[in-house]
């Protein structure tokens, strides 16, 4: 076929249904006027560019380096030499199953389908393929985490085991709201309203390149604002008064960063030494090691199971999307059914007719003799 410069260009295929694949894709880029797509481009040279063009302007600092290291490491030394029009589902998968011997999880192997399949999503969009064949394989099955985030009473014994601690009103934080760590981290006075009890979530933390620094939340739905219990409301009021102490001792030493959570000196907290406190914080209480991200489990859970609706839960959260939150959250669904089915029970029993129903004998014995003969 030719291009609209009247060139020929020329298309090679190893079947019939690869030949119709190809024509369809530069069908397609002549009708938007876009360029074809060049032969023999290899996959190499598309996710250097991909990284460059696609990723870098459009994800979180952290999320391109972990993108660039996967395409460093695992799918150039992989891919890149096949052609990026002749990849075919079969590669992908056995670059997985390559991966899977060498002792990755599945969870991590997953992760580097995942970013192919970005990536590939991408080049249908610029006409560079026609179809993405890593969305056609499989992820590779594996054990799920099971999340056992803390009960009731455990939650208790731990926020006693921390209220003395100067960061007690962070584990505070966490556990009642629910908040990512970096997004704890990354709070400023300035997204803290005492006085009416609101808290917005604008920011979180992360360290690379050697640096602390503030980034967008995970996904447009993690912006959001949040109503402070009253537990909270007091550990952070509490905070306030100690970190303005901190301050004065501190004098010129102190580094302002405008963060609700520092070291003694006003500097940006390290999540390692954040967990590895929690951890201690967990011994002394006598309770079972949790990552921080339990936490956030922990608050989802017993919401959950106190009756709060899901679409909300979803919403403090900051997940994207309601079958995220049931997803992660299958194992207080048993309890929530259990519940539902009571309150079904208590709908119909006898002594509580249905709204608009006509009244059972034993509501019919109660009213007034006139009314009991009404029809």
């Amino acid at each position: 076929m030719s291009e609209a410069s009247g060139r020929r260009v020329y298309r090679y295929a190893r079947t019939r249904v690869e030949a119709a694949a190809k024509l369809a894709s530069a069908l397609k880029s002549v009708q938007e006027s876009n360029p074809l797509p060049p032969e023999r481009e290899t996959v190499a040279t598309y996710l250097a560019s991909w990284l460059d063009v696609s990723a870098k302007p459009t994800v979180r600092p952290m999320t391109y380096i972990s993108y660039e290291a996967i395409v460093r490491r695992h799918l150039v030394p992989e891919l890149g030499r096949i052609r990026l029009s002749r990849l075919a589902p079969g590669d992908v998968q056995a670059m997985m199953n390559r991966k899977l011997a060498q002792g990755l999880s599945a969870r991590r192997v997953d992760y580097l389908r995942a970013v192919l399949r970005r990536a590939l999503n991408d080049a249908m969009r610029f006409g560079l393929v026609s179809r993405n064949v890593a969305a056609l394989v499989r992820p590779p099955r594996g054990p799920r985490y099971e999340i056992s985030p803390l009960g009731p009473d455990e939650v208790r014994r731990l926020l006693s085991e921390v209220c003395d601690d100067r960061l007690g009103a962070l584990y505070v934080v966490a556990l009642t709201l629910g908040l990512r760590q970096g997004e704890v981290l990354g709070l400023q006075w300035a997204d803290v309203d005492l006085v009416s009890g609101r808290l917005q979530v604008r920011h979180a933390l992360q360290r690379f390149e050697g640096e602390y620094h503030l980034v967008e939340p995970k996904s447009a739905r993690s912006r959001r604002t949040l109503v402070l219990p009253v537990a909270a409301t007091a550990a952070l009021e509490r905070h306030r008064r100690q970190q303005q102490e901190e301050r004065a001792r501190a004098g010129e030493m102190w580094q302002e960063h405008g963060l609700v959570f520092t070291t003694p000196i006003g500097r940006p907290l390290d999540s390692t030494g954040v967990t590895g406190a929690l951890q201690r914080h967990l011994v002394r209480a006598g309770l079972r090691r949790q990552r921080f991200h339990d936490l956030r489990h922990a608050c989802a859970s017993l919401l959950l199971s106190r009756g709060v609706s899901p679409r909300v839960v979803m919403e403090m959260l900051g997940h994207s999307q309601i079958s995220l939150t049931m997803d992660t959250y299958s194992h207080v669904l048993p309890s929530l059914l259990s519940d539902a089915a009571d309150q079904m029970d208590n709908l119909l029993r006898d002594d509580q007719p249905m709204p608009g129903s006509a009244p059972t004998a034993a509501r019919l014995a109660t009213l007034p003799q006139e009314e009991s003969h009404a029809d």
